[in-house]
C-alpha cells in the first residue's frame, strides 16, 4: 500500500493530464478527419464506378465494403493516437477475419460469384436463360443469389456460385432465335416437293425473318420415314408462338399436298417349323396381311 502511495505521490499529474489531453484531442481530430475522408473516398469511388456504367447494385455493394474497410483503418489509427499498441489488435483482427472467412466460405463464394455476374453481365433482367439445369426468365440478380421465374410460373432461387460454375445459355442475348421443326415424310413422297411446301409455309408466316432465309435439311433415313428439319429464324419474343404455328401449318400443308407423314411401322416375319400344314401357313399369312393392312 505504501508503494502505491509513493508511486502516485511521485506522478506529475499536470504533465500526465497534458499528455493525455493532447492524445485525446489528436485522437478526436483523427476520428473526425478519418470519417470525413472515408465518406469522401467512398463517394468518389462510387461516382467513378457509376460513370464507368457499372451496375447500381454492384456499386452499392462495393461502396459499403469500401466504407467498412475505411472505418476499420480509422478505428485502428485512433487507438494508435491514444497510445494503444495496435500490433496485437491487427493480429486479432486478421485472425478473426480468417476464421470468419473459413466459416462463411460458401457465402463468400456466392458473393464473389454475384459480383462476377453483376460486373460481367452474362445475362440481364428479363432475359430467357438456362442455368444450372433451370430454364426461365431472369427477375433479379442479387449479391448472394439470382431469382428466375420458370415458364410454369415458379420462382426459382439459385445460389450464384452454382450459376458461375455451370454453363449459361442465354436465349435472348442475340435478339434472334432459330426454330427447328422435325418432320418425317413417307419414303414414297417426293423430297423436293416436301421441301418446297415447308419453305413456302415458313416464308408465308409474317413473323419469320427473310434473312437468314428459311431452309429444309435432310437429316437421315429413319426406320419408317425420311427425316427432314424445317429451320426458320424469328425475333426472340416470337419464338414460341411462331414454332406452334409452323408445326400446325406443316401438318395441314403436307396433307393438302398429298405428302404422307407415316406412322411407326414394324414388319414381322414368321418362320414355320417342319411339319406345319400348308393350310395353317395360309391362315397365318392371311392374318398377318390383315394386321399390316390395319
Amino acid at each position: 500500500m505504501n508503494q502505491f502511495t509513493e508511486y502516485f505521490a511521485e506522478v506529475d499529474w499536470g504533465t500526465l493530464m497534458a499528455v493525455w489531453g493532447m492524445r485525446v484531442v489528436s485522437a478526436v481530430l483523427v476520428l473526425l478527419l478519418g470519417l470525413w475522408l472515408a465518406r469522401l473516398v467512398t463517394r468518389l469511388a462510387s461516382g467513378a464506378l457509376t460513370r464507368a456504367h457499372f451496375d447500381t447494385m454492384l456499386v452499392s455493394f462495393l461502396r459499403r465494403i469500401l466504407y467498412a474497410a475505411a472505418l476499420v483503418i480509422v478505428f485502428v489509427t485512433v487507438l494508435a493516437q491514444l497510445g494503444v499498441q495496435t500490433t496485437s489488435l491487427l493480429a486479432v483482427i486478421g485472425a478473426a477475419g480468417l476464421a470468419i472467412g473459413l466459416a462463411l466460405q460458401g457465402s463468400l463464394a456466392n458473393i464473389a460469384a454475384g459480383i462476377m455476374l453483376i460486373a460481367l453481365r452474362p445475362f440481364r433482367i428479363g432475359d430467357t436463360v438456362e442455368v444450372a439445369g433451370q430454364t426461365g426468365v431472369v427477375e433479379q440478380v442479387l449479391v448472394f443469389h439470382t431469382v428466375i421465374k420458370s415458364f410454369s410460373n415458379h420462382e426459382i432461387i439459385l445460389p450464384n456460385a452454382q450459376i458461375t460454375s455451370a454453363p449459361i445459355v442465354n436465349f435472348t442475348a442475340l435478339g434472334q432465335r432459330r426454330i427447328e421443326v422435325p418432320v418425317g415424310i413417307s419414303y414414297d413422297a417426293d423430297i423436293r416437293a416436301a421441301r418446297e411446301v415447308l419453305v413456302g409455309l415458313a416464308k408465308a408466316h409474317e413473323k419469320v425473318l427473310e434473312d437468314p432465309a428459311p431452309s429444309v435439311m435432310v437429316n437421315g433415313l429413319g426406320d419408317n420415314s425420311v427425316d427432314l428439319t424445317l429451320r426458320a429464324f424469328v425475333e426472340t419474343p416470337d419464338w414460341a408462338g411462331t414454332r406452334s404455328d409452323l408445326i400446325e401449318a406443316t401438318h395441314r400443308e403436307l396433307g393438302k399436298a398429298g405428302i404422307g407423314i407415316p406412322y411407326p411401322q414394324r414388319d414381322v416375319h414368321l418362320r414355320f417349323p417342319d411339319g406345319v400344314k400348308l393350310e395353317d401357313k395360309r391362315k397365318t399369312e392371311a392374318s398377318e396381311a390383315r394386321a399390316n393392312a390395319s
